[in-house]
């Protein structure tokens, strides 16, 4: 639990503290090693430079390291690998473990390069697209170069148990659910086929992200961005779906309602959002196509708006009462889980 300074200050004006005790706990934990990220200057640095080494090994490769060759490339990416692994472990022993994580997260995002230039080096490369085309076109052939970063990513994933390595695991299943509907469709899929194929690839990452947020609940957060991809891929693909019933629109409202009510109870801000702007858009849908005569839709909208209100209101002063006996039908690993957030 984070304690503000604001926070601090009242507990001296309670008299819980001293104004000495609370300047001696703000040094002391000033001074402390950070193991979670935050949004500070520190931190903003860190994640700055360390997506900046990322990016040059990824978005930003240029055409030049081809005239190295297969082989050229391979031995490259080993160098770079091997200097990551040995300040990722470095930094974990000067108990800098945010840092040690982008270190180890690069060695990850090294691994789609080394597979193209080991495809290329023993002469099974299918195609004659460049590296730079992995991130901004859909292929089957990319396939190799997914399926090798999730093993590796798996595999420091593991061994160093930093949640920022989750995040390239996560952006390439993510990709992996796009490349599968080329590789079992031809070129050219068919758009509705690739929306249905992302929105179960991103229930899968979903069903993953939940499984790792109950296996870490006494950890740190490790699920984080498995969350945020697999509820980009789902949501995408569903809003992607085309329907002409009245129905189905209504079950697409009512999923959203649902992801809503996922995110309030796992402390997930992204399913929140997302379900937010599914249901924003079905009320759009209604005021815009199905009432747009009608004069009686936006007051009807306005009581609902309040009652909503009313219902946060109630909510508020029963809180503690209806958590607990909610809580208390929940499995033993759930209740953990919830009462960590």
């Amino acid at each position: 639990m984070d304690i503000s300074q604001s926070q601090l200050a009242q507990a001296v004006q309670e008299g819980i503290l001293s104004r000495e005790q609370a300047e001696r706990l703000t040094l002391f934990v000033d001074g402390l090693p950070s193991s979670t990220a935050k949004f500070d200057f520190t931190h903003l640095l860190y994640y700055f430079g360390g997506l900046v080494a990322i990016g040059a090994m990824t978005l930003f490769m240029t055409l030049g390291w081809e005239s190295f060759g297969g082989w050229g490339i391979v031995t490259l990416c080993a160098v770079y690998a091997t200097a990551g692994i040995m300040l990722a472990n470095r930094l974990a022993k000067k108990g800098l473990p945010v840092v040690a994580g982008i270190s180890a997260t690069f060695v990850v995002c090294l691994t789609p390069l080394a597979t193209f230039g080991l495809q290329h080096a023993l002469g099974v490369w299918p195609s004659d697209d460049n590296y730079r085309d992995y991130h901004r076109y859909v292929q089957w052939h990319w396939l190799y170069m997914e399926l090798a970063t999730l093993a590796v990513g798996a595999a420091l994933a593991r061994s160093y148990r930093y949640p920022f390595l989750l995040m390239p695991v996560a952006l390439t299943l993510w990709y992996l659910s796009m490349d599968l509907a080329v590789m079992l469709t031809g070129d050219y899929p068919e758009f509705e086929l690739r929306a249905l194929v992302s929105m179960y690839m991103g229930l899968l990452i979903l069903g993953l992200a939940f499984w790792v947020d109950i296996r870490s609940r006494h950890s740190l957060d490790y699920a984080f961005w498995l969350y945020l991809f697999g509820t980009t891929s789902f949501w995408c693909g569903l809003s992607m779906q085309h329907s002409d019933s009245e129905l189905s629109k209504l079950a697409y409202c009512c999923i959203n309602v649902i992801m809503m009510g996922f995110g309030i109870v796992l402390v997930r801000r992204v399913l929140v959002i997302f379900g937010a702007l599914g249901v924003c858009g079905y009320v759009g849908y209604l005021a815009y196509d199905v009432f747009k005569d009608s004069w009686l839709f936006p007051i009807m909208l306005t009581l609902l708006g309040a009652f909503i209100v009313y219902l946060g209101i109630l909510w508020q002063k029963h809180e503690q009462k209806l958590t607990y006996q909610l809580r208390s039908r929940l499995p033993k690993p759930l209740q953990e889980l919830l009462e960590n957030k």
